[in-house]
C-alpha cells in the first residue's frame, strides 16, 4: 500500500489535540482521543508524538503563540499618559469579555505544568515573554513581572468563581501592588 502523502497531518493532529482537551480537560488526553478527533490512523499521532507530553507541549506552543501576539498588541498600545493600573484593568476586562471557553483551555494547558514537568518550561516561557514584553514598554521588569502575576492570578480568580468583573477593584488593587 503506497504511503499518503499529508502534509498538515502534525498540525491536524496539534489541533485536534487542542480540541480534546478544550472539550474533556487534560484528563480526556490521549493518543486514541486525538487520533479519533483528527481523523487520522492512531499510529500516525505516535509516530508525530513519542508521548503526551509531546503532545502537550506542541498544543501549549501553539496556544501560547496567539496569547503572545494577543498580549503584545496590548503592551504596544499602552499609552504612556494613562496610569498602567488603568490600562492592566482593560486588559483584564476585554479578556473576561472574550471567549471563556478558549481562557479555559489556555489555563488547562498552563496548568498542565504542574503535573506534566516537560511542560513547565514551555509554560514559564511564555510568562517571562510577557515579563519582557510589558517590561520593554513600561521601562521596568520588576514591576512588569508584579502586573503579570496580578493579571494571570486575576482571570484565574475570575473563572474560577465566576464573579463579575469590576474594573475599579482591580485598578485600587493594582495600585496598592504598584504602590
Amino acid at each position: 500500500m503506497a504511503r499518503r502523502y499529508d502534509p498538515d497531518r502534525r498540525q491536524r493532529i496539534i489541533d485536534a489535540a487542542i480540541a480534546v482537551v478544550g472539550e474533556r480537560g487534560i484528563a480526556g488526553l490521549s493518543h486514541r482521543a486525538v487520533a479519533a478527533a483528527a481523523d487520522v490512523p492512531l499510529g500516525s499521532t505516535t509516530y508525530h508524538f513519542a508521548s503526551l507530553d509531546e503532545l502537550l507541549i506542541a498544543a501549549l506552543r501553539q496556544v501560547n503563540g496567539v496569547c503572545l501576539a494577543e498580549f503584545a498588541h496590548w503592551a504596544d498600545g499602552i499609552d504612556p499618559a494613562v496610569p498602567l493600573a488603568e490600562e492592566v484593568a482593560r486588559l483584564i476586562e476585554d479578556t473576561l469579555a472574550g471567549d471563556r471557553s478558549r481562557m479555559e483551555l489556555e489555563y488547562e494547558l498552563y496548568l498542565a505544568a504542574l503535573r506534566h514537568e516537560a511542560v513547565r518550561p514551555i509554560a514559564a516561557e511564555c510568562l517571562e515573554e510577557m515579563v519582557r514584553l510589558l517590561g520593554r514598554r513600561i521601562g521596568d521588569a520588576r514591576t512588569a513581572r508584579a502586573v503579570v502575576a496580578f493579571t494571570d492570578g486575576l482571570v484565574l480568580q475570575h473563572l474560577l468563581t465566576g464573579q463579575p468583573f469590576d474594573p475599579t477593584t482591580v485598578r485600587a488593587g493594582l495600585a496598592g501592588v504598584l504602590g
